[in-house]
């Protein structure tokens, strides 16, 4: 019979809130049954609506391209030397640096008002006196207002480079957040053509009707071991919990194991450098998990409240480019009587790919666009901690900035939050259908 394979979240959120149908949070992960009366739980969209919210989100990403390139635009005209308040600043700090040498040169004439006074001799006539006393007056008040003239340049020159620094920063934090718009926004594309290339096979394969295997709440995967950054060159363990937590017995439980990964700007897949491999102790030989990241042999049957480990291993090749990744566990089972079921959702966790040492990261542009190893199962049936979902980090790169050391340390975190922003990657969620011998 047929297993029926299809991310119900990842298909209602693509018809709803398309943007977030791929993004990676608690929520997309959590595996908890859903409690809502039937007469509750959102309808599955028709292949018809499912076209219509593909359309939508092409076209709110057209419109976040527009939107990301005005933005880019933007930044750099505002780190441009022609910049009016960079012009301004520049001209402020011209101002106070001649101020401050009028004031250099007002005091050393005070010093030698004072020295000519000091010098007169006993035979100076009064008027010779006089007229040195007054030089030496004349040359402190001038003094007095050059200091003050200085001053009020200096903050008036500080004023403007903030002005100007604080323009840049502005640039720079809204390039970071269309950029993110953007990634959003394919994301939501990809999304939305996967439901829609899913619900078409559906209705190809399923052309009257009926809801073939069903989702079951009750079955569970967890991931547990798998670190927020990987490394080129390098391979690591990391392993997934298969729970019952039915009243039944399932006689054929499959686990579904898929990793994806793109370079750092999100448009080129790298997945081909990535190898997924299992093994359980009862078969400690590392296999590869199948092209449809099926592993069909690792766990057999589980009774009720059952539950099963499998270790996976993440082989990531020396010539992996830095970049992001993403895992997709999920299960399936199969009884002798032909009942099938799935997970509702994929555990889905998020880790960085750093380059290889000595092979330098590809720096990226704003164009639009630790580990634990888990111990291995006995019977496949043996205890185990929770998994987690690892949140992803970015690394970024700064943009040149001119001015002060304070005003440039902004700048260069604006641009790296930009950078960081822009740099998400896109992932569709491959789930198959398949046959299989009831």
């Amino acid at each position: 019979m047929k297993i029926r394979r299809i991310l119900a979240t990842a298909v209602a959120v693509a018809v709803t809130t398309p943007a977030v149908a791929l993004s990676v949070t608690p929520a997309f992960a959590d595996t908890k049954p859903d409690t809502r009366p039937a007469a509750q739980t959102p309808a599955k969209p028709t292949v018809k609506e499912l076209e219509k919210a593909l359309a939508a989100a092409e076209k709110a990403h057209d419109a976040a391209v527009l939107a990301e390139r005005a933005a880019y635009d933007a930044v750099e005209a505002a780190v441009s030397d022609t910049a009016p308040l960079t012009v301004a600043a520049k001209a402020a700090r011209k101002a106070a640096d001649d101020a401050a040498a009028a004031k250099t040169d007002a005091d050393k004439a005070v010093t030698d008002a004072q020295t000519a006074l000091d010098d007169l001799t006993e035979e100076a006539t009064e008027a010779e006196r006089t007229a040195a006393e007054k030089a030496l007056a004349d040359a402190k008040t001038a003094a007095a207002t050059a200091a003050t003239t200085a001053t009020t340049t200096e903050a008036e020159a500080n004023a403007a480079l903030k002005l100007a620094t604080d323009a840049k920063v502005a640039a720079f934090t809204a390039l970071a957040k269309a950029q993110n718009a953007t990634k959003e926004a394919l994301a939501a594309v990809t999304a939305a053509e996967a439901a829609l290339e899913r619900a078409k096979k559906e209705e190809e394969e399923n052309p009257g009707g009926g809801d073939g295997c069903l989702d079951e709440p009750g079955l569970t995967t967890v991931v547990k071991g798998l670190p927020s950054k990987v490394t080129a060159g390098t391979a690591t363990t990391f392993s997934v919990r298969v729970t019952n937590g039915t009243d039944k017995h399932l006689d054929q439980v499959i686990t579904y194991a898929g990793v994806h990964a793109t370079d750092k700007s999100g448009a080129k897949d790298i997945a081909k450098y990535l190898k997924l491999t299992w093994s359980t102790a009862a078969s400690p030989k590392w296999q590869a998990v199948d092209d449809d990241h099926y592993i069909d042999d690792a766990i057999g049957a589980l009774k009720p409240g059952e539950k099963a480990d499998v270790r996976l291993r993440l082989d990531v090749d020396a010539k992996t480019p830095a970049g992001q990744g993403l895992t997709f566990i999920a299960g399936d089972y199969l009884n002798e009587d032909g009942a099938c079921g799935l997970t509702p959702d994929a555990a889905v966790n998020e880790f960085d790919i750093e380059a290889a040492a000595g092979k330098p990261s590809p720096k990226p542009t704003p164009k639009p666009s630790t580990s634990t190893t888990a111990p291995a199962a006995g019977n496949g049936v043996t205890p185990q901690g929770s998994g987690t979902s690892v949140p992803a980090t970015t690394t970024s790169s700064t943009l040149a900035a001119t001015g002060s050391s304070d005003a440039t340390t902004q700048l260069a975190l604006a641009s790296g939050a930009a950078v960081a922003l822009g740099a998400g990657a896109m992932f569709l969620v491959r789930r198959r259908k398949t046959g299989a011998d009831a």
